[in-house]
């Protein structure tokens, strides 16, 4: 296998045509809402009466991935047509037909859900709040599909960084949208027990988020591919998304548990860079990945055999 220059270090990949911050803010709410509707749903079931405001909140917040994904998704394929007509078939082996869809099913069973819940608020009727509850089981299960199956997207491409660890990329990102979830239903969270709870779930899932990191980092420096996390986006990556966004929230929560009522500032805190960190998550792996493709000694390194990931 070749491993010396290319002709001129001209890049043996393209990088992805993808918008970072377009994409990446697509991926970011994505996650964010299908986290929201699984945690809705737990709460509902765990604490019917007592998470009620957790409940109701959820569902709203899993509103903004059917409300702006599409928006976000034309805007980076320049056109309607295209996201369209990805609507005409359904193919299980492409990763953007599967999420394409799960989208779809998400935004269905997610805005029935929402809109029986203000029909519930405004009316004060009990129909729509069992409707609520019939629907936000199967929005729960799409809203899992929906905060990872962008990993499998990314995964499914030659980008060396992101094919590398396919299986710790998707649970980085769901856990960290389950992180996010988390955190902004506690912001908005009046009840110092509900807070509490949803506090505890974000510890979980960040402390997952860093344990999946940690995998992803080894999966990387067994592919060799390691080297793309020396750029700038690298760094956003280890001291934005993994240091500030994750390692940060998770020791500022645990305190604030520890302390109990005391430690709402500490809670809020943790809640906002948690959300800045699910953020800076999806992007920074969307720039170093773009970063591994343009470097030819990473992308060829890559393609070896004994570097492919095992399926």
């Amino acid at each position: 296998m070749y491993q010396g220059p290319t002709y001129y270090g001209r890049a043996q990949l393209k990088p992805s045509p993808f918008n970072n911050w377009v994409v990446g803010g697509y991926v970011f709410l994505a996650g964010l809402s299908g986290g929201a509707a699984l945690i809705s749903a737990i709460a509902d079931a765990v604490r019917p009466i007592g998470a009620a405001g957790a409940v109701r909140r959820g569902r709203y917040l899993a509103m903004l991935a059917p409300l702006v994904g599409p928006l976000l998704l034309i805007e980076d394929l320049r056109t309607p047509s295209r996201f369209y007509n990805m609507l005409r078939v359904a193919k299980g082996t492409s990763p953007m037909s599967i999420g394409t869809w799960i989208l779809m099913a998400f935004s269905a069973f997610a805005g029935l859900g929402a809109a029986a819940q203000f029909a519930s608020d405004r009316l004060g009727w009990l129909w729509p709040r069992r409707a609520a509850r019939a629907t936000q089981v199967p929005a729960a299960v799409a809203g899992a599909g929906l905060a990872t199956y962008t990993a499998g997207l990314f995964a499914a491409t030659s980008t060396p960084l992101w094919a590398a660890a396919p299986q710790s990329l998707a649970v980085r990102f769901g856990a960290s949208s389950v992180a996010a979830a988390g955190a902004a239903l506690s912001l908005a969270e009046r009840s110092a027990r509900t807070r509490r709870a949803l506090d505890a779930i974000t510890v979980a899932a960040l402390a997952t988020e860093l344990a999946a990191t940690e995998a992803s980092h080894r999966s990387y420096r067994r592919a060799g591919v390691d080297g793309a996390l020396d750029g700038a986006w690298g760094q956003v990556e280890k001291i934005g998304a993994t240091g500030l966004g994750a390692a940060l929230p998770l020791g500022l929560l645990v305190a604030s548990l520890a302390l109990g009522r005391r430690a709402g500032r500490l809670s809020q805190a943790a809640s906002l860079a948690t959300l800045a960190g699910s953020a800076l998550l999806r992007m920074s792996i969307m720039g170093a990945g773009d970063d591994s493709a343009r470097r030819p000694e990473i992308s060829l390194r890559f393609s070896q055999p004994d570097n492919l990931p095992r399926v």
